[in-house]
């Protein structure tokens, strides 16, 4: 008898679930802390929770039977997800539980902003009667940008399709063939924002996507743009939005998230042009009832031992496996990293080719290592579990093969990536003593060890070329830790890999791609 442990408050559709179960015992605790949370999970085999409950590492630790802990929602910020892998717990979310909700959240955020609603509404409820001051636009022929063609984003295109809208979408994995099916247009993120009538972000919020929307982004748009966020605070550079809006450049902005939450007394607050609302986009009961009927199937499934998709951790591989491929667990992430921050275009097939001693093991393991590496450029919360999902999602085709030719290697893992505009590849293995290196890229030989910072250079063989890159560099006090060259042919096409100790400044990168020899640059960070 499975025991569940459930210290939140969830749906009763989705306990009933796991109530009807014959082989579980179901314990409702909402509220649960301290000593008596500590004494409860001794027993558990799993564990439900929503936000309030704190899974920290001290309570992991007491967890001596705990296979599974569910999080009804998305995040797992409450989890100590580190810690649960670490003792072989997997974690589970409910990541499409709340698509249609936030879609639809969205949707009506873009039928308000145009039409003035809220604003509207406030002047009626004070005794106003100004019709002439609420002239909105009609949502009909103009055009929906939309930045981020996910699960929410592909939800709230058909929406805008049904009220007669252009759509315009850019995503890194939007392919021609996946645009066609939806019915967008696909376009590159500076052609979507200068597009869009009304812009939308439904992209994660990264490293990359922070302030996605700044400044310079608001110079590109079109007078008059309105602007939407329901996806995640800090993808708007509020600053900036508030000038754009100020100036006439931004005619209005609905907001259901924001960088600090809650926002407090906000400059965006004091200008009529801006609508918000407290982060509402999953808050449905009908998003609450399939998240935690998400959760408890999961849950439900790894009980049992059946297959299951929403794993936010590593799954379980037996020991004597775990051992034999976690030598090449680091060079398989790094080669997938390098790959997708040497590749452009939307992504369409990934094939992993193992050579030699590797491909005697069961690599499936070291293929779902690729594609986290692959897709966590442009995607959060990608994991060894959830990586071939989103590929599948994507309509990325995944090809796995193993043959005898290793190239005068031990064991090589090649990774060829094909993109709408080009196909790219990249080659590695292990040296005994000194750990991953890559030894091709494309089809240059190089030996470059694949961590930091690096630098890569497409360029034309011609001498003083390397001379000239070096001496920038050392003009701008960075300091160049190793470099690797590659070249076919005498005074053709070269490159040069460089790891360097900090990432180049943007007069640097100015400098450097103007020398006559240099054809690309690529900052990749491993």
């Amino acid at each position: 008898m499975y025991k569940v442990l459930i210290t939140d408050p969830l749906s009763e559709q989705g306990i009933y679930q796991l109530l009807e179960a014959e082989d579980v015992e179901v314990k409702r605790k909402p509220g649960l802390t301290g000593e008596e949370l500590f004494s409860a999970i001794e027993t558990a085999d799993a564990l439900l929770v929503r936000s309030q409950t704190k899974v920290t590492a001290e309570l992991i630790e007491k967890a001596s039977r705990l296979k599974v802990i569910a999080r009804a929602g998305v995040g797992v910020d409450n989890i100590d997800v580190p810690a649960a892998t670490k003792k072989g717990i997997i974690v589970v979310n409910a990541p499409d539980g709340n698509t249609i909700s936030t879609a639809e959240h969205t949707f009506a955020m873009l039928i308000a902003l145009a039409r003035n609603i809220p604003q509207a509404y406030r002047s009626v409820i004070s005794g106003e009667w100004n019709r002439k001051n609420f002239v909105g636009v009609e949502l009909n022929q103009k055009t929906l940008s939309i930045i981020g063609l996910g699960r929410i984003g592909t939800e709230l295109a058909k929406r805008a399709k049904a009220f007669r809208m252009n759509v315009v979408a850019f995503d890194p994995y939007l392919s021609d063939e996946r645009a066609a099916k939806i019915g967008v247009k696909k376009a590159t993120f500076e052609e979507a924002i200068a597009a869009g009538d009304f812009i939308t972000v439904h992209t994660p919020l990264t490293k990359e996507t922070r302030h996605l929307i700044n400044k310079e982004t608001f110079s590109l748009m079109k007078d008059g743009v309105r602007i939407l966020n329901c996806a995640r605070g800090g993808i708007i550079d509020e600053e900036a939005l508030y000038d754009a809006i100020q100036s006439g450049k931004v005619a209005g902005a609905a907001l259901d998230v924001f960088e600090n939450e809650p926002p407090g007394e906000h400059p965006l607050f004091s200008l009529p042009q801006v609508i918000a609302t407290p982060h509402l986009g999953a808050s449905t009961l009908e998003a609450q009832e399939n998240v935690a009927v998400d959760v408890c199937e999961e849950v439900l499934h790894i009980l049992r031992g059946e297959p299951f998709k929403n794993a936010v951790n590593l799954p379980s591989i037996p020991a004597e496996l775990q051992q034999k491929l976690a030598p090449y667990q680091e060079l398989a992430e790094k080669l997938g990293k390098f790959i997708s921050q040497v590749a452009s275009g939307a992504l369409t097939k990934i094939t992993v080719t193992y050579s030699g001693e590797v491909a005697e093991l069961e690599v499936a393991p070291l293929t779902r290592t690729i594609l986290k590496g692959v897709l966590s450029h442009h995607l959060t919360d990608v994991n060894y579990v959830n990586a071939p999902h989103l590929a599948k999602q994507r309509g990325i085709q995944v090809v796995e093969q193993k043959t005898a030719n290793t190239h005068g290697f031990t064991q090589l893992i090649k990774v060829e990536v094909v993109t709408a505009t080009d196909i790219r590849s990249v080659a590695g293995t292990l040296l005994n003593g000194f750990g991953s290196r890559i030894t091709k890229i494309d089809d240059y030989p190089v030996d470059v060890t694949p961590q930091g910072h690096l630098v890569y250079v497409q360029h034309r063989d011609q001498p003083g070329a390397i001379g000239r890159v070096g001496t920038l560099l050392g003009s701008h006090d960075i300091n160049i830790a190793t470099m690797q060259v590659g070249r076919q042919a005498i005074g053709g096409q070269a490159i040069m890999v460089l790891r360097i100790d900090k990432p180049l400044p943007q007069s640097l990168i100015a400098s450097l791609q103007e020398l006559k020899e240099i054809q690309s640059l690529i900052e990749i960070d491993l």
